[in-house]
């Protein structure tokens, strides 16, 4: 009987010693804010903090909605965030400015050029010369650039009307006051599911200029933090891939900013754990900005991506 509760009580003790030594390891973990945007990119963020995956990992991040992308980048610059989920352009564009980010992982966005239900064009030269939606500057219309040189056209072969809102711009187009738009998901697969016509995307062309991004003074301060932050993701990864979408999608739509038509219309991607982005997408987008003449600078990889997994 002595024996038996000597065992017992040193297994407590192994077990409060190992409780000890993790609450050690989380004591003093720093609170991460991310801002996330309104698109299937944020989708992982959003099951790890409702799915409690962001504590199991012994930290707190607070996630900031924004609806456009020049609303997210001015928090971001002004200090109210730590990262973002955000593309190659914006981390160039804020490298340029003085206010140094870097790319942590890749994303697994998709971009769509989506013409109006009442459009007969079935191809992209068949919107020539017509109204095309999107965000200046941005991802948007770095993606449809790419689009238009793809079936050899020019940048200006369309008109491009700048509408940085994304619920405004997908409104306009379901309004038919636009001949087409090219917009995220999920508010691509709600154009599509309410009449709309895929033309073109991202995914046909095989790029991929999502990412998420943090700044330098994150980086060094909040890397034990960061890394944490994304032993959570991967677990959100795993959820999203393994389980049935009727269990998260009421979450989703609760907490991601998304239009009640997103509920069945939504296409999710096969998300992957977090990685580094391919050098040529990296590559591809500073030699846009720079034939463009948006950013002067040539940014090398390493200029851009930082290792965090690097061990």
């Amino acid at each position: 009987m002595k024996k038996i509760i000597v065992l017992l009580l040193m297994t407590v003790l192994v077990i409060t010693a190992g409780c000890a030594g993790q609450q050690g390891q989380n004591k003093g973990m720093k609170e991460i804010t991310i801002g996330l945007m309104p698109d299937t990119d944020s989708l992982p963020f959003i099951i790890a903090q409702e799915k409690g995956f962001f504590a199991d990992e012994g930290i707190t991040v607070t996630i900031q909605q924004f609806k456009s992308a020049m609303d997210r980048d001015s928090a971001l610059q002004s200090g109210n965030l730590d990262g973002a989920v955000s593309d190659m352009l914006a981390v160039a564009f804020a490298k340029a400015g003085g206010f140094d980010v870097k790319v942590t992982s890749f994303t697994d966005g998709s971009y769509k050029l989506i013409a109006g239900k009442a459009e007969k064009a079935v191809g992209v030269k068949e919107l020539v010369g017509q109204d095309v939606a999107v965000s200046k500057n941005t991802i948007i219309e770095y993606v449809t650039d790419r689009i238009l040189a793809s079936n050899q056209l020019t940048s200006d072969s369309i008109n491009k009307v700048v509408i940085p809102q994304i619920p405004t711009r997908l409104e306009m187009l379901q309004n038919g006051k636009l001949a087409a738009a090219t917009l995220p998901e999920p508010m691509a697969s709600i154009a599509i599911y309410n009449g709309c016509k895929l033309i073109d995307s991202s995914d046909q062309l095989g790029i991929n200029p999502g990412v998420v991004l943090f700044t330098s003074t994150a980086l060094d301060s909040k890397k034990a933090e960061i890394q944490a932050m994304y032993r959570a993701y991967n677990k959100a990864v795993q959820y999203l891939n393994n389980t049935d979408r009727s269990e998260y999608i009421d979450i989703a739509m609760d907490k991601g900013g998304f239009p009640p038509a997103a509920k069945e219309a939504m296409l999710l991607p096969k998300y992957h754990e977090a990685a580094l982005p391919k050098e040529k997408d990296v590559t591809d987008c500073i030699t846009w900005l720079n034939q463009k003449q948006l950013v002067k600078q040539t940014y090398s990889y390493k200029d851009i991506v930082a290792d965090i997994f690097a061990k």
